[in-house]
């Protein structure tokens, strides 16, 4: 795996709270481990989108393995643990990582869009 510059940063914000408006808020966690087969990077983390009662309604994480879906391009491959749950009631499905700077883009965009999806009801 190739250097990752963005690792620092997000080591960075480990233990952070962000308000996101309207009582949403995002936790961020973020520490080395021992590079394996299924932390390929070196970082467990956990992104996550809070309700304003603090009910998860987003998360990106590495925390477990996850079940790929059998019909797609994950079937068949042994997984590493990154994954992201798109809902509360969502086990996880596979996310591919390719950095950390790339985690945190994606995890925002998610985030804006969950909140406008969720402030339009």
């Amino acid at each position: 795996m190739r250097e990752d510059h963005g690792i620092a940063n997000l080591l960075d914000l480990h233990d952070q709270i962000i308000d996101q408006d309207g009582g949403y808020w995002v936790k961020i966690e973020a520490w080395r481990v021992e590079v394996t087969a299924d932390v390929p990077h070196g970082v467990r983390y956990s992104l996550t989108l809070h309700e304003p009662y603090g009910k998860r309604i987003l998360g990106y994480d590495n925390a477990h393995a996850v079940k790929p879906p059998k019909k797609f391009k994950y079937a068949g491959q042994r997984m590493t643990y990154d994954h992201k749950h798109r809902h509360v009631s969502d086990k996880g499905v596979p996310y591919e990582f390719q950095d950390a700077q790339q985690l945190l883009i994606d995890f925002f965009n998610e985030v804006d869009r969950v909140l406008k999806e969720t402030t339009q009801k």
